[in-house]
């Protein structure tokens, strides 16, 4: 930092040659329809978020290739090599960006493929083209079939060739893909969540973690008709992801599953029965979890306490009750809201004397009552409150576990 503020004193950097978004001098100039030079970094990634020329707000096609100002780099070049004994970094010759042509004849080199080597090398070449830039992503996501193509090489090498599987996934991972296409990699690829599942039973962890991502994102488009018939592997996989916790994006991804797939309930009883509800559990009870974690993992047991077996499963945890209370009001409304989900659940369907009676004895029963007042909820969330403490009223207006100020707050029956 020092050293620029050195050169900036030394040396005056002619204006044109400073990009107007980042200030700086140009590494690689692109001149807009708008007859507007930027640095091709700071306007790719503005045309990203925004379809307008910064200066002159007129607006950008979205299709839009900036045109490569040869003249004025090379005459940047030769100012800096001019300036270098004054500390002025030499610019270097961009690489060439690629074009819709040579990310067309990648995808092209990777259907016609006949070996495993040939294969490999279009697949890595293809990766580092993505790598390159958000611009270059949009380009591979446009071309006709290639999401289709890198489907089909998952599914295909999955268990044989995971190399190639590891690098189509990758690749497939960095695409910012809409519904609709991911909605047609569904349809048109009914073995791709087998794959998926395979791949999460390897050891590699950024291959499982890449496979989890993926099957978020179709399990999140896919249809009710195929979501319930998804196989056991994939619940027992998902818990997997949990218990391992093989990266922050994999356990969001795994809650996501979970949350997403188990409004039926036959999932339910599939993800109670491969361990979701005490790996749950254990989650929320081991130590921090970020906000939205927190939120997943009460809503996927909210979702579970939706059937017999997930609601055993949850008393039978000797913790289960007793967490699931303490994240009322401590992490967010959602959560709270989830949470006082969970404890309705228990107390209408699973409320044996024991269960009842712990309830009152982890704390339950207070962050109850003090929902059923709180302006910090909504009046949805304080309404099933109010139900469940009138559910087992009698064990718990007068008990010794409740403070006082609280019992008096009980809602009448």
């Amino acid at each position: 930092m020092e050293e620029q503020q050195q050169v900036e004193v030394e040396v005056e950097v002619p204006s044109y040659f400073v990009c107007p978004i980042s200030l700086q001098i140009m590494r690689d100039p692109v001149t807009l329809p708008t007859g507007i030079t930027y640095d091709r970094d700071g306007i790719e990634r503005w045309l990203l978020t925004a379809g307008t020329c910064p200066l002159t707000k007129q607006p950008v096609p979205p299709d839009c290739d900036p045109t490569p100002n040869h003249t004025l780099r090379r005459l940047i070049q030769s100012w800096c090599a001019l300036h270098a004994d004054h500390g002025v970094d030499l610019v270097p010759t961009p690489k060439p960006p690629a074009d819709r042509a040579r990310v067309a004849d990648l995808v092209s080199r990777l259907r016609a493929a006949t070996s495993s080597a040939a294969l490999l090398d279009a697949l890595r070449e293809l990766r580092d083209v993505a790598a390159e830039s958000e611009r270059n992503r949009k380009l591979l996501a446009a071309v006709p079939g290639a999401v289709d193509v890198l489907a089909a090489v998952v599914v295909a090498s999955c268990r044989d060739a995971k190399a190639a599987c590891d690098e189509a996934l990758e690749i497939v991972c960095s695409l910012e893909l809409s519904e609709r296409c991911l909605a047609r990699l569904v349809e048109r690829n009914e073995e791709l969540v087998d794959a998926l599942v395979a791949t999460l039973q390897r050891t590699n962890t950024t291959s499982r973690a890449h496979a989890a991502l993926l099957l978020e994102a179709v399990t999140a488009v896919m249809p009710s008709n195929r979501l319930v018939s998804l196989p056991e592997e994939v619940f027992g996989e998902a818990v997997q992801l949990l218990r391992d916790r093989v990266s922050s994006p994999a356990t969001r991804a795994a809650l996501h599953v979970l949350v997403g797939t188990t409004s039926w309930g036959r999932n339910r009883v599939k993800a109670v029965d491969a361990g979701a509800v005490a790996v749950l559990v254990d989650m929320l009870l081991d130590g921090p979890v970020e906000r939205r974690g927190c939120e997943l993992a009460l809503a996927a047991l909210d979702r579970m306490c939706g059937c017999a077996e997930g609601r055993a499963a949850l008393v039978s945890h000797g913790a289960g009750v007793a967490v699931v209370g303490r994240k009322v009001l401590r992490v967010s409304e959602v959560a709270s809201e989830k949470a006082v989900r969970v404890l309705r659940s228990v107390a209408r369907h699973a409320a044996t004397a024991a269960v009842v009676q712990e309830m009152g004895q982890t704390g339950a029963v207070e962050k109850l009552c003090v929902v059923a007042q709180s302006e910090q909820c909504g009046e949805r969330t304080r309404e099933r409150a109010r139900e469940t403490l009138r559910l087992h009223a009698r064990a718990w207006r007068n008990s010794p576990c409740l403070q006082p100020h609280l019992q008096a707050l009980y809602p009448s029956c």
